[in-house]
């Protein structure tokens, strides 16, 4: 049986500061990525004793349980390398990340039609959610979503490149009730160097994602 395990963070606790105080990452990741982490696991377990006792009468709720946990994993998993204390700014081909700012301009018209677009969709998440920038491989454009408290409002196949996390639990101690100065905030840490290098795997996997256009 597959386990999961709670990855390291690629910098330490003070590294996006001031957008996000220490603290916040530090509870962030240390208590709130490694619940998700516990409930996979935990959720397979339990799938599997099922299994072997051929009981499904919990069947509906286990699923989602697994959904749940599994995909708070991996957008976490994403998250943390979204950001750098270093980033920031909009993507240009003299930093390298040409092919990414030339898809952003097709699929949203220019930069700042993006910016607006993804900010307004985490901002707006109903409840809990993320708002996420995703290749989706049948048009092979860049397209916005909205994910609500983990579980789907995603177009399928589609690949997440860019994950802002609109929890209250990743900014209410620093932002209060302020979400959208948090999401506003969040542009000043993107990295935009790891978007580009999702974007371009997503890209390269494209014709094994779907098995016709």
């Amino acid at each position: 049986m597959a386990t999961y395990t709670l990855p390291e963070l690629p910098y330490d606790y003070a590294a996006l500061e001031p957008v996000i105080n220490p603290q916040i990452i530090e509870l962030h990741h240390d208590k709130h990525h490694a619940a998700y982490v516990k409930g996979a696991n935990d959720t397979l377990e339990q799938l599997e004793e099922a299994r072997g006792k051929d009981a499904w009468g919990a069947i509906n709720g286990l699923q989602k349980n697994l959904a749940f946990h599994l995909s708070g994993h991996i957008l976490h998993s994403i998250y943390w390398h979204n950001m750098t204390g270093d980033g920031g700014g909009e993507p240009l081909a003299a930093d390298g990340v040409g092919d990414l700012a030339d898809a952003i301009t097709e699929s949203f018209g220019s930069f700042a039609g993006f910016k607006s677009q993804l900010t307004k969709a985490a901002a707006t998440t109903q409840g809990s959610g993320w708002g996420v920038l995703a290749y989706e491989p049948v048009s092979g454009r860049l397209i916005v979503e909205q994910v609500y408290d983990h579980q789907g409002n995603v177009g399928q196949g589609s690949v997440p490149v860019l994950v802002f996390d609109a929890w209250e639990h990743a900014f209410y101690l620093q932002y209060k009730n302020q979400k959208v100065d948090f999401i506003e905030a969040m542009w000043a840490v993107v990295n935009w160097q790891d978007v580009a290098k999702r974007y371009a795997a997503a890209k390269e996997r494209a014709d094994v994602l779907l098995l016709a256009p």
